[in-house]
């Protein structure tokens, strides 16, 4: 019985260390096959990414130089969008020639082509300008919270650069994201002075230049930033206040302005691939009478446009 036991123990410790071993050698081999394969992948990765950098980035330097490239690379920045002025360039093309073609197959004509290439001109800038009012808008919603953590943070004993970099880890985006290229600006040497320039030139808001040449003129002649950050904290809390209840008050007037302003144009697109007879009587009487007409509509939208919507844009 002794035996029987003894034997049977020594086959289970057997059967363990066989079990042991094909498991390790198993999970070697999936390791090895999966590093294999990662390796292939990033090897593949890393020959697409040089091949389609190399020429991104040397359209992007060339791009980048010229007075157009700079503008689009700070309104891309502004607006928060991961593109280079390169890649953004190759869309606006691709997007051109694809309504452009698209007008073509609808109604094939040369001024359908010409609606199709303005529409993919205009619709990449529309969008741009709507992220970058909808991101200024929430940077400026924070600028209050971001205030009263320095202001709490430099009564605490903090330096300034350690209550920024409290902001860029406590708050949300994209306040938080901005302070941070602040504050690793200045860990690689740029002054403060020009960091914040940068931030607000990638941050056109008027509560940010306030706050911005406060903290300059401090660095400057002294004084105590904690107070001058709280009582700036006061003004631009009441400043968002009223803007907000502007905003309200003026926002049917806006969307009026804006849909009465597009609806001709709109209409008459419609009608040009639709109804191309009907709208061709606008030219029943001559080319230039045509012309004319349609241009002195067209004046008389944007007229319309810019008097309604300097009529809602009440400065605070």
């Amino acid at each position: 019985m002794q035996l029987i036991l003894l034997g049977g123990g020594v086959l289970l410790l057997l059967l363990l260390i066989v079990g042991l071993v094909i498991s390790l050698r198993t999970e070697t081999q999936v390791e090895e096959r999966l590093s294999r394969y990662l390796e292939e992948q990033r090897e593949a990765e890393k020959e697409k990414k040089a091949a389609s950098s190399a020429v991104t980035e040397w359209l992007n330097k060339r791009m980048e130089k010229t007075p157009r490239g700079s503008r689009i690379a700070r309104e891309l920045a502004r607006a928060d969008i991961k593109l280079k002025v390169s890649e953004y360039f190759i869309l606006l093309f691709v997007l051109m020639g694809g309504l452009g073609l698209l007008s073509y197959l609808m109604a094939p004509s040369p001024i359908s082509i010409l609606i199709g290439v303005v529409a993919g001109y205009i619709l990449p800038q529309v969008y741009i300008k709507t992220k970058q009012a909808q991101r200024l808008q929430r940077f400026e919603a924070q600028l209050v919270d971001m205030l009263n953590l320095m202001v709490s943070g430099l009564r605490a004993g903090y330096s300034t650069i350690q209550a920024l970099e409290a902001v860029s880890s406590e708050l949300s985006p994209p306040i938080s994201e901005e302070f941070r290229r602040v504050v690793q600006e200045i860990q690689i040497g740029i002054p403060m002075e020009k960091a914040l320039e940068n931030l607000l030139r990638r941050v056109p808001s008027t509560d940010l230049d306030f706050i911005v040449t406060a903290m300059n003129v401090q660095r400057e002649v002294g004084g105590n930033l904690a107070e001058i950050l709280d009582t700036i904290s006061e003004t631009i809390r009441e400043r968002i206040r009223i803007k907000g209840e502007i905003r309200t008050k003026t926002a049917q007037a806006r969307t009026s302005a804006t849909i009465v302003s597009l609806l001709p144009v709109l209409l008459s697109v419609y009608l040009w691939f639709v109804n191309r007879a009907y709208f061709m009587t606008f030219f029943a009487n001559g080319l230039l009478c045509g012309i004319l007409a349609l241009g002195t509509a067209a004046m008389l939208v944007i007229i319309g446009y810019v008097v309604l919507m300097r009529m809602a844009n009440i400065e605070v």
